[in-house]
């Protein structure tokens, strides 16, 4: 049977599997990199956890956590999608296990994590969508957006 629980501090090796394994599906990622984002996310989930700034939630099937997902909370400037607002939210670490994609359980994380911005009055929320996943969020809601990014390569 699924149920699905709030993630806490305890949880953040699962949600480090999870994130490498989202971006181990979405690209052709190298493994050293992945290896070396993962020890240093885990970490950094662990201290947002803690904070209250990362609610997470995981679904599970018996003993086995399956999917996942979380809402990072952000300081951001008023901004005429929400003139009043300090913070916007951010969608990240959408995963779930290959053998249980589409039978909705992203959609039922997106849910939560939709639900938590409202309780915390948040009305911007943010994601990046792999091309596998865009049409989950469109039927959420989400629309494309002028976002850009810059990576710089460089490194001492």
């Amino acid at each position: 049977m699924l149920e699905t629980r709030r993630a806490t501090i305890d949880d953040a090796e699962l949600i480090t599997r999870h994130r490498k394994a989202m971006f181990a599906d979405m690209r052709d990622a190298p493994e050293p990199p992945l290896e070396e984002m993962a020890r240093h996310f885990e970490l950094w989930v662990l201290r947002m956890l803690a904070s209250g700034k990362y609610a997470g939630w995981i679904i599970s099937d018996g003993d086995r956590d399956i999917a996942s997902a979380g809402l990072l909370v952000l300081d951001w400037a008023p901004h005429f999608l929400d003139p009043t607002g300090e913070q916007r939210a951010y969608i990240l670490n959408v995963f779930v296990e290959p053998e249980y994609r589409r039978r909705g359980l992203a959609q039922a994380l997106m849910s939560e994590c939709m639900d938590e911005a409202r309780r915390r009055g948040i009305r911007v929320v943010a994601l990046h969508a792999s091309q596998k996943g865009q049409p989950v969020y469109e039927k959420l809601g989400f629309t494309t957006s002028n976002e850009m990014l810059f990576v710089d390569r460089v490194i001492e």
